[in-house]
């Protein structure tokens, strides 16, 4: 009887272990349990160089970035770290991630051991002040958790946030007398104007900065909360000591000091663009315990959590890493810029309170309309909706809608004001959550001001080089929004705007010189401005290019380009010549790095063009030319960004050419075809469907497309639709290491 008993019990065990595997695996699916992606996620790619991403501490699309701060050495540390460094004057908690332009680094924080040092110091003379050498052997970064050693004061250093807190935790040595300076002066790029700090009690304190840089009139309010009962505080305006436990100057510091350094210091730094008791309230409402792994716990899954949206396959892990990158760079910024509560400070400097949307700052528009902000209505869908809530407040507040806005400053850098752009593809593709009248008002109430010369464009006249600088940029980037605005217009039954603007997004042509085929810049009196070079792009024409790069730059009407040019073959002539064209100016401009020719990767202008070759029938010289840019301009290196990472943009290009596609224009809901790089990626859409792309015969050889099919029919068009993605489904994509010349060949089957 033992035997058959034995038998039974065996198999019920069998059976048992098998119905708990299923029950763990179904569970696990309907939760939509994620691989932990964050460990694919290398943030010193783009530390070196000039890519200037932020390296530290951060949660997806937080207001706080916090992290490490190295003496400012010009344009490379406009993040304020550069991992060619080896020395930290502290901690602050805001930064730019790659940026052209400095700024931020607000209320830096120090610890350090032994004498009073009031100052930074000198970088080359260490003990000169507070900052302190540090090696990367002893530095760890990973999204949402940064730490290092000092090595100075042995003073080991960690970080991590949520979004409008920083947490520190310093383990001081034994033995030493400990200091922490809160130094409001320091600020990247940027000049303090009015500091303020005080000891409300004996474990806070609370304060702000106020300064101008390229945010001209930044508000930043802070408060302070310690793990530890603070001594009394010390403050000084610059090098000065003041009487009592609070200041106001151009240039305050407050000074922590403790006879016996504490083994465990923790500090919640909470900021606000309102108020410190807004500041304070975030620190409760966002980290009220005392537990820091806790904290870095709770980062780590809200970065997995995002970084989940996309699924790539690949047997390439080094590919892996530089996408997780790629996709983690695209979400530290926009940045939020408001409080727990709602409450935020608008472009008008009046506060909004309980605010029914997030507000955001950091819009780097010239550079993220390409692809980054294509990027968020995939897989930030209802995010969108907020930053175009967002434009659409900063409309109300300034008269117009944002260019670059930053900390609730309008800076103006850059041309064209491609936030209608912006707003125009979310109406268009479907963002809900926005008033789509009050948008529509805005777009077309900027479009017809009369400034930075949209005066001219108004008349179908060219924006005159004698009285604008940089025209034809702006000309161009104009027609793009206008091309945008009119199908906007359409959708909204509006004929008589989208004939109008329809018309404006012709303007480029008014530039187009027949002679040498370039655009170029036209005098008041109607003559061509003379003195021109198509080579150099040091100019008044353009914008960080020259007439080579900006020749290109009319998505919105690609075959009125393919006309003006002379028709196909002359089209496909020109831009071989383009990438062939050696970039040989002296001096240029540092933007212009990952070069093929005249193509600057590294710059946004170019960042469309590789994908125009498909609108003329040759969508295998496209494959070709993005392989080539994903392999030799993106590494898993510090120096793996071949420019400016321009607040995502640069990934962004990444995710979408990985993928297989691209929005040359995004408003149009067409998404041009390249060269898919992994076996299988998928969107994992907000609406809970899933878009796939899955390559068969893939390898780093096997480049170009041979034939696709949707959803299991075969599917001819070098393009696939946004509709398309949204419904969820398949792209099966056959590759082959020889172009098929017939794919996309047919008129009927290109993007128009």
């Amino acid at each position: 009887m033992k035997p058959a008993y034995r038998k039974k019990s065996t198999a019920f065990c069998f059976f048992a272990i098998l119905i708990f595997f299923v029950t763990y695996n179904v569970s696990n699916a309907q939760n939509h349990v994620a691989p932990h992606l964050t460990s694919y996620v290398d943030p010193y790619i783009g530390s070196g160089g000039h890519g200037h991403v932020f390296v530290g501490a951060s949660v997806p699309f937080g207001a706080v970035q916090v992290g490490p701060e190295n003496f400012y050495k010009g344009w490379d540390w406009c993040s304020g770290y550069n991992y060619g460094d080896s020395v930290l004057i502290g901690f602050s908690q805001t930064h730019l991630s790659g940026t052209g332009i400095g700024d931020l680094s607000d209320v830096l924080i120090m610890p350090y051991t032994g004498a009073i040092k009031t100052d930074k110091g000198v970088e080359k003379t260490p003990g000169s002040g507070y900052a302190s050498r540090y090696s990367h052997k002893n530095e760890k970064v990973r999204p949402g958790y940064y730490s290092v050693k000092l090595d100075d004061y042995g003073i080991n250093v960690e970080l991590t946030a949520t979004e409008r807190v920083a947490f520190h935790q310093y383990h001081f040595p034994a033995g030493k007398e400990a200091h922490v300076i809160i130094d409001l002066k320091e600020g990247i790029n940027d000049r303090s104007t009015d500091t303020y700090i005080k000891q409300v009690d004996e474990y806070t304190l609370e304060g702000y900065r106020y300064s101008s840089g390229w945010a001209k009139n930044q508000w930043l309010f802070f408060a302070i909360r310690s793990s530890q009962p603070l001594p009394k505080l010390s403050v000084y305006d610059g090098n000065k000591l003041l009487d009592g436990t609070s200041g106001k100057g151009t240039g305050i510091k407050g000074l922590v000091s403790f006879a016996n350094a504490p083994s465990n210091l923790q500090l919640k730094v909470g900021i606000s663009p309102v108020s410190s008791a807004n500041a304070l309230a975030n620190i409760n409402a966002e980290i009220p315990a005392w537990d820091f792994q806790k904290t870095v716990q709770a980062a780590d899954a809200k970065w997995n959590k995002e970084l989940s949206k996309i699924d790539v396959q690949t047997k390439n892990l080094t590919n892996k890493r530089i996408f997780y990158t790629a996709l983690y760079h695209t979400m530290i910024n926009p940045a939020m810029f408001n409080d727990h509560n709602g409450d935020y400070r608008g472009a008008d400097k009046k506060v909004y309170t309980n605010a029914p949307f997030t507000n955001y700052t950091v819009f780097s528009l010239w550079d993220t309309y390409r692809a980054d902000n294509p990027l968020y209505i995939l897989t930030q869908p209802k995010r969108t909706a907020d930053m175009i809530n967002t434009m659409l407040a900063i409309y109300q507040q300034q008269g117009k809608l944002p260019i670059w806005h930053l900390m609730g400053n309008e800076t103006g850098t850059m041309v064209g004001i491609s936030s209608m752009q912006v707003v125009d593809e979310a109406y268009l593709k479907g963002i809900k959550g926005f008033d789509v009248e009050k948008a529509y008002e805005a777009v077309k109430n900027t479009a017809m001001s009369d400034s930075l010369g949209m005066v001219y464009v108004k008349k179908f006249k060219p924006i005159p080089t004698d009285k604008q600088s940089r025209p034809v940029a702006k000309a161009l980037e104009y027609a793009i929004s206008d091309g945008s605005t009119a199908l906007m217009a359409k959708k909204l039954g509006k004929t008589d705007d989208y004939n109008y603007f329809k018309k404006r997004a012709e303007n480029y042509k008014l530039y187009f010189d027949p002679s040498d085929k370039f655009f170029k810049g036209k005098l008041s009196d109607g003559n061509w401005s003379p003195g021109f070079d198509p080579l150099k792009s040091k100019n008044n024409l353009y914008a960080e290019g020259n007439a080579w790069q900006y020749l290109w730059l009319v998505p919105q009407d690609v075959p009125g380009l393919v006309s003006l040019l002379g028709g196909e073959k002359s089209f496909n002539d020109r831009l071989d010549e383009f990438f062939k064209l050696n970039y040989t100016e002296e001096g240029g401009l540092g933007d212009l790095t990952g070069l093929i020719g005249q193509y600057a990767h590294g710059n946004e202008p170019s960042h469309h063009i590789t994908y125009l070759y498909t609108y003329t029938g040759e969508q295998w010289k496209t494959a070709e030319k993005v392989r080539f840019i994903m392999k030799d301009f993106y590494k898993a290196i510090p120096d793996g960004i071949i420019g400016n990472e321009d607040c995502g943009q640069m990934s962004a290009w990444y995710v979408f050419s990985s993928m297989g596609f691209y929005p040359v224009l995004p408003a149009s809901g067409a998404y041009v075809m390249g060269s898919p790089l992994f076996d299988k990626a998928t969107l994992n859409l907000e609406n809970g469907k899933k878009f796939t792309v899955e390559t068969i015969n893939n390898s780093p050889e096997n480049i170009y497309i041979q034939s696709m099919a949707l959803n299991g029919k075969p599917y001819k068009n070098s393009y696939i639709l946004h509709q398309d993605i949204v419904n969820g489904g398949k792209l099966t994509v056959v590759m082959g290491k020889n172009p098929n010349y017939v794919f996309g060949k047919l008129q009927a089957n290109r993007p128009e």
